[in-house]
């Protein structure tokens, strides 16, 4: 299955290993961390102009900054919760 992350970007839902709010997950220092990081190492893809909501991660070590909200992307890929998302990004922090 795809998932259209905004723009042209579509993306197979066996690379994504989280979709996260960018404002809730933002609060944790650990997480901006991550993407500082990533944004550093030219791992960061902006998909749209617009106001950022979600960030997507994918096994490629890329992420997805989309104007899609994450229960919207949660809900068209098939996510049913959080806990796949929870617990790769504390593996990765």
């Amino acid at each position: 299955m795809y998932l259209h992350v905004g723009q042209e970007i579509v993306l197979s839902t066996r690379e994504i290993l989280g979709i996260f709010d960018l404002d809730g997950a933002s609060l944790s220092k650990a997480t901006r961390n991550f993407l500082a990081q990533a944004e550093k190492e030219g791992r960061v893809i902006t998909v749209t102009p617009e106001l950022p909501k979600s960030f997507i991660v994918t096994q490629n070590g890329r992420v997805y900054i989309s104007q899609i909200s994450a229960a919207t992307l949660r809900k068209r890929s098939g996510f049913i919760g959080e806990e796949k998302s929870v617990t790769f990004l504390k593996e990765m922090l």
